[in-house]
């Protein structure tokens, strides 16, 4: 038992988490800094300094970065600034900044469209291009991009981030197919309908809406941050070597209803 426990050990590894001042992505960083990985808090928000703080009370080193993943050259300097914390050496990109709005189609107005895309589907690209590198030339390395279930199922009057997420699932295939031979692991993980704020409003802008997607999750209830933590360790750690390309739903049994 011992044995199989060490796959999923995470001790000397070095990650980087984008969006990882709150929400999903900070318990999915959480979740690798409990299994023995460093971790660099990226994110746009100022609390990423109070959050790694916080997450860094115990075991590994937990370090912040500040930066405009929606600006390419922030983007680049966060990025070399996360990977000079990390002294050079990468083994773990989540990837998971992200951003919504709810509209209808109709009316979406385009600096919304063009703010969530650069956001959820560029800089997922230009963060996994830039790890991918610091990666291919170490020869090992994983990256997880997170998706969502609106890749599969769109709701509705969040076209934007649907599109966003979709484009995820493929960048993810694509990346998987370039560089899974030499040695860097590309996968997924799709969200299924999550308890957090950028669904809370939800609730007061579409009711119906949210009591019926609650009656087809099979488990009866919406997901909570926790609930990716094992998938997030999983993909992150040895447990996963012989997988790459894939998008992991953590949806309750959504998608299988």
């Amino acid at each position: 038992m011992e044995k199989g426990i060490e796959f999923f050990s995470l001790e000397g590894k070095k990650a980087i988490v984008t969006g990882g001042a709150q929400g999903l992505c900070y318990a999915m960083a959480e979740a690798l800094h409990e299994a023995g990985a460093e971790i660099v808090l990226l994110d746009v928000q100022k609390s990423v300094y109070e959050s790694a703080a916080r997450l860094g009370e115990r075991g590994a080193h937990v370090h912040a970065v500040m930066g405009d993943l929606s600006d390419y050259d922030q983007l680049v300097q966060a990025y070399q600034a996360c990977l000079g914390k990390l002294g050079g050496h990468l083994d773990i990109l989540l990837n998971g900044a992200g951003i919504q709005f709810r509209c209808k189609a109709e009316d979406y107005p385009r600096e919304r469209w063009e703010k969530i895309l650069d956001i959820n589907l560029s800089a997922v690209f230009y963060m996994a291009q830039m790890a991918g590198r610091t990666m291919l030339e170490q020869g090992s390395g994983k990256i997880i991009n997170i998706a969502s279930m609106t890749a599969y199922v769109a709701s509705a009057m969040i076209p934007a981030y649907a599109a966003s997420k979709a484009g995820v699932v493929q960048i993810t295939k694509a990346l998987s197919n370039e560089w899974s031979s030499r040695g860097v692991n590309v996968n997924a993980i799709a969200p299924g309908y999550m308890a957090t704020k950028l669904t809370e409003d939800m609730k007061q802008i579409n009711p119906a809406l949210y009591t019926e997607i609650t009656g087809r999750i099979p488990m009866g209830r919406w997901g909570n941050p926790e609930d990716l933590k094992g998938a997030a360790v999983f993909l992150a750690s040895g447990a996963s070597d012989y997988i790459s390309g894939i998008t992991l739903p953590v949806d309750g049994g959504y998608l299988g209803k």
